[in-house]
């Protein structure tokens, strides 16, 4: 019996905003705006830029305004992070038509990341994303710590089902569904995906993987078994977070790319220019490239 896959899957990148968050030194604002540009380039339509967070907490993303202003004028979608109602008044104050907001489904790692539980989060962000769809904007809701998190293990399915209905019910556009540490396996992929296409039919549904155990190719394989038609991923497999320990960087944007075009599905993602991107950036991150593509295109000397 055929493998039921996509013809097609949208990829939306996350390098510029989640790949380079943890980068401990800071990179020049002109060297992100050539990699913004450049991967739209490479054809990826849907980025996110940056983050309106405080520069306290993330120095990275201090020049969050200048970013945009440098960047929403190519065409696809733009989105950036905005965590709270400081960061989306700081958004709205911008070009920018698109906002990401994101809570974990564990209390712990919602309280080490913004000191909030879980539900308190949610009663925050309910009338913010009202406004925001309001006024014309695309919400993004990021569910964090999906299935695993670093404190309290494996998260029970249940309580990430009702997340992401609570932020169906309260009007995002999509849900962008993360294995923040990178602990899923396919089976568990597939189980949460399968309901959440069947109890959220309406809804944009992303899978987010980090590839801290070398599985997120084979979770982004059993998520498209499950019905699903798009994933974040970071060109060069930038990234981590701050908030979780021991998590790496997510799935590299040019492996996705690589397996997906090889299986005959569509990407509109030229992998020549996407590597034109990730050279760009490179000087400027300490954190080796891993990607298994990126290391058979340096070795192949092209």
């Amino acid at each position: 019996m055929a493998i039921k896959l996509p013809k097609n899957v949208t990829i939306i990148e996350v390098g510029p905003r989640d790949g380079l968050q943890n980068e401990k030194g800071f990179v020049p604002t002109d060297a992100k705006v050539q990699f913004i540009h450049a991967l739209r380039d490479a054809g990826i339509r849907e980025i996110e830029l940056t983050s309106f967070v405080s520069p306290k907490w993330v120095p990275q993303m201090a020049d969050a305004a200048e970013i945009v202003n440098a960047c929403t004028s190519a065409p696809g979608r733009s989105i950036v992070l905005a965590p709270n109602k400081k960061g989306i008044e700081r958004v709205q104050e911008t070009s920018c038509k698109a906002v990401a907001v994101f809570v974990g489904v564990s209390n712990t790692f919602n309280k080490k990341n913004i000191n909030k539980t879980t539900a308190e989060s949610m009663e925050e962000l309910r009338p913010l994303i009202a406004d925001l769809k309001a006024n014309g904007y695309f919400v993004r809701a990021c569910i964090s710590t999906a299935w695993h998190c670093p404190y309290e293990g494996k998260i029970p399915e249940a309580d990430t089902l009702r997340l992401c209905a609570d932020f169906s019910e309260a009007g995002v556009n999509e849900l962008s569904v993360a294995d923040t540490i990178g602990m899923a396996v396919p089976t568990e992929a597939y189980s949460l995906f399968s309901k959440l296409k069947a109890a959220l039919p309406g809804i944009l549904l992303t899978g987010h993987f980090h590839d801290t155990r070398k599985l997120a190719l084979a979770n982004i394989l059993a998520s498209m078994q499950a019905g699903i038609d798009r994933f974040d991923a970071s060109a060069g497999g930038f990234g981590g977070c701050p908030f979780a320990p021991g998590a790496t960087g997510n799935v590299a944007t040019e492996d996705v790319v690589y397996m997906l075009e090889r299986m005959g599905i569509k990407t509109g993602i030229s992998l020549e220019r996407l590597m034109g991107a990730v050279e760009l950036v490179r000087p400027h991150v300490s954190r080796p490239i891993e990607s298994t593509y990126y290391k058979m295109h340096a070795s192949a000397g092209a």
